[in-house]
């Protein structure tokens, strides 16, 4: 093993041993880790030079991912470190220079319990039909909770998971399911090909990692549509904001359509929050919401700014609104009001949830 790649390895090792979300690699600057949200420079560590950056980079990519970086300028893969940790690898060039960031996947998936995710998730892993989405900012474990429902139907039921990924992020070993994890660029040439292809190979739940493009949300509609339980990401904030960025990125001629599909395939939005605890570590707060008729009636009617209301009346049936998360994170003394407010979409109805209870 050369110099450069024990050098990285080291680096890699450091993060996972921290228990660092990122690894930062820029040029003029140490190596940084981010944790629990805050980002922390290595002091033992020399600032990095154009030459020590690259070095470190290059020696962890095949000639093949070398070629396709140089001729793209960018390049996202996943790494795995022996069986001591995996990480989700974006390099890039920032003013001429080799730059990195690497995310690091937890080897063990965890469950719903032990991501403190609200125990109504588990819904979620028992539908046979169906479009389900998980959505937020980046860096806010969106692909952890997807992971832990993925593998609760791994252990409980004999289904054909098919995950198309890229990269491909937590590894899933497979219990009662039989599971087919396809990376984009490896496996396939893109998420709608391999989406389109997937109908073919038999599959009962499919999971999107990402719809970055209209033809992709088309096909994973078109998927639920065809009696399978389809579930993706979406960089959205909250469940009335993801069905409004779906419609919206298709033509007008097409947006009656798909919202008729929507109305008729989407059965509940997962959107969370990452959200630093008083006591240090970070702990998600979600927006639930299943899609009931009230709902289904709004998508196809295009009333969806009620959605919000409806979220907000309905925890009888087990929907939850992010104000409503947030006020009993603060009510239980694991966040402070400072960062529910920071991060409510809605500070002044928090203000007004916390003084009723």
């Amino acid at each position: 093993m050369s110099e450069w790649k024990q050098k990285m390895h080291y680096l890699m090792e450091l993060c996972a041993k921290h228990g660092a979300s990122d690894l930062h690699l820029i040029v003029g600057r140490r190596p940084v880790l981010r944790i629990d949200g805050n980002l922390i420079p290595i002091s033992k560590e020399e600032v990095l030079t154009p030459e020590m950056t690259q070095n470190l980079v290059f020696s962890i990519l095949t000639e093949e991912q070398k070629e396709k970086f140089l001729r793209y300028k960018d390049l996202d893969f996943s790494y795995s470190l022996e069986d001591k940790a995996r990480f989700r690898i974006a390099i890039y060039f920032q003013r001429g220079f080799v730059s990195a960031s690497l995310r690091l996947i937890p080897s063990r998936i965890r469950t719903i319990e032990e991501l403190n995710l609200p125990p109504v998730l588990h819904r979620f892993a028992k539908y046979s039909q169906g479009f389900v989405l998980v959505t937020g900012p980046a860096g806010h474990g969106k692909s952890t909770t997807l992971a832990a429902i993925l593998d609760e139907i791994n252990h409980t039921r004999m289904d054909h998971i098919v995950t198309i990924e890229d990269p491909i992020e937590y590894i899933l070993v497979q219990d009662r399911a039989l599971i087919d994890q396809r990376e984009v660029g490896t496996d396939t040439l893109s998420f709608h090909r391999a989406l389109r292809a997937v109908l073919r190979q038999d599959p009962d739940v499919i999971m999107v990692g990402e719809m970055r493009d209209p033809e992709t949300m088309a096909a994973a509609v078109t998927a639920a549509e065809t009696g399978h339980l389809v579930f993706s990401t979406l960089h959205t904030n909250s469940a009335s904001q993801t069905i409004h960025r779906i419609i919206d990125s298709f033509p007008a001629a097409q947006q009656n359509q798909i919202r008729s599909q929507l109305a008729s395939t989407l059965v509940g939005v997962i959107s969370q929050r990452l959200i630093p605890r008083i006591e240090g570590g970070r702990i998600p707060a979600c927006e639930v919401m299943f899609v009931n008729s009230a709902i289904r009636n709004l998508i196809r009617e295009n009333k969806i700014y009620q959605i919000d209301l409806i979220i907000e009346t309905s925890y009888e049936e087990g929907m939850i609104s992010l104000n409503r998360s947030l006020a009993e994170l603060v009510k239980r003394g694991e966040i402070s009001l400072e960062q529910a407010e920071f991060y409510s979409l809605n500070p002044r109805d928090l203000r007004l949830l916390l003084k009723e209870s």
